[in-house]
């Protein structure tokens, strides 16, 4: 097999590139993820409701989210919905430092550019020439307002949004203008997008805004102790819910499980969680269909007419892996978690100059995420609350279990039951399990 086809295999399983909407790649995991259905959770209360809902999804970083909302996104254009989606972390917000004012922009640039052919920017753009005089240093501008075209105009609020996530000197200078006047920023998008609801395609009466990658923000207490999970999508829950349409927020699964739990509920109704491929069941032993699930997304990568290396599922085990107990201990390892496979395929890929992948190559890539990430993940006192996680199949209401399941050193699950009662239960990460730390613990 030629080096030109093994790189094309190794890019296949690019662990950060998400699966668009029928790609061939795409795996079905909802039997083996608690029946979870994004069509059915999020989208049918989009459709079916007559007042603009407000919903939240969250789950492990890394675990598919946004490859189900791009799906979420045909389905919901199908059924006569205009979508505005945007990945926030890529040109909006700074992860490790974030505020409501910055999604709040971040919606309203979006918005803006999508619906601009439909509606009159107007409103927007007197919003933003009221603020001029006290932003316009930040462009390094020396026109006024009125002088620049409508389109530079419209792109001032790309700037705005690239200010808050790039230049730290100037984000507090912006979030202050927008926070004063978020009532009459608001004011102003509603009215544009109720005028570009009313100049849709006939088969579009609706309109949905998806901010995706708000589950990256990164968990800081402030100085008043409150977390700013808290401040983003509690105490400014009534800004973020202020639009005019259909909004899908993703949101850190720290702050699901929190003490702060029914205010969300509260607030925005049941948050719905993408929780892990099911490899082992609560009692540990191996979850064969689970496993199937694991080995199916490789193959179909392995075999994607973008490759085209003309390998069928006869071949799989004889040709990519040197026996059937390498890929199953690969799989096992994951946890169920799609972009550990993703980056456990390529480290072992690392490891080898043609196909098979060897047993030696993949125990080569377990080791180095054991020892160089999840090792340095755990905290001296966490052992052996990972040892309680391991035994009871349950966190506690605890900072410091939430803080643990955002690191993804905890994974959750969940299974319907024979009676078709929804369980659900968590584990210690596989590869903590073979952490020496984590064994003495259990002593």
């Amino acid at each position: 097999m030629t080096e030109d086809i093994i790189a094309k295999i190794y890019n296949s399983f690019h662990p950060f590139i998400s699966l668009q909407p029928g790609d061939y790649e795409y795996v079905d995991c909802q039997e083996v993820r608690g029946d979870t259905n994004i069509f059915n959770e999020v989208g049918k209360k989009i459709i079916r409701s007559d007042q603009f809902t407000c919903q939240l999804y969250t789950g492990h970083l890394g675990g598919g989210k946004t490859t189900e909302l791009l799906r979420l996104k045909e389905y919901l254009e199908k059924n006569g919905c205009f979508v505005v989606y945007f990945a926030a972390t890529e040109g909006d917000i700074d992860q490790e430092d974030a505020e409501y004012t910055d999604i709040l922009l971040g919606c309203t640039r979006h918005i803006l550019e999508e619906l601009k052919d439909y509606s009159d920017p107007a409103p927007l753009l007197n919003w933003l020439k009221q603020r001029w005089k006290s932003i316009k240093y930040l462009f390094e501008s020396t026109y006024e307002f009125d002088k620049l075209t409508v389109n530079r105009q419209i792109g001032l609020f790309t700037k705005l949004t690239a200010s808050i996530r790039r230049i730290p000197s100037q984000r507090e200078k912006i979030r202050k203008q927008v926070d004063i006047h978020s009532i009459s920023l608001i004011e102003a998008l509603n009215q544009f997008i109720e005028e570009a609801v009313n100049k849709l395609p006939n088969n579009q009466c609706k309109l949905v805004v998806i901010a995706d990658n708000l589950d990256r923000i990164t968990p800081i207490i402030r100085n008043n102790g409150n977390v700013n999970h808290d401040e983003i999508f509690i105490n400014h829950s009534t800004q973020l819910k202020s639009l005019n349409c259909h909004v899908i927020y993703t949101v850190p699964i720290f702050l699901v499980y929190s003490n702060r739990a029914t205010e969300l509920r509260n607030l925005y109704g049941t948050t719905q969680v993408l929780p892990m491929i099911m490899v082992r069941d609560k009692n540990n032993q191996i979850y064969e269909r689970g496993i199937e699930i694991l080995q199916t997304m490789i193959t179909r990568r392995i075999t994607s007419p973008k490759i085209n290396v003309n390998l069928d599922f006869e071949q799989y085990y004889r040709r990519v892996f040197d026996q059937e107990e390498t890929c199953l201990k690969l799989c096992l390892m994951t946890g169920g978690h799609i972009r550990e496979l993703m980056l456990f395929m390529q480290t072992a890929m690392d490891y080898i100059d043609t196909l098979p992948i060897t047993k030696k190559a993949v125990n080569r890539a377990l080791n180095e995420a054991r020892d160089n990430t999840y090792r340095n993940a755990v905290d001296s006192h966490e052992w052996k609350k990972l040892v309680s996680v391991s035994k009871t199949k349950n966190i506690q209401n605890e900072e410091e279990y939430r803080s643990l399941l955002f690191r993804r050193c905890v994974l959750e699950y969940r299974e319907y039951d024979e009676k078709g009662e929804n369980k659900r239960w968590y584990d210690v990460h596989p590869l903590i399990k073979e952490i020496d730390e984590f064994k003495t613990s259990q002593i």
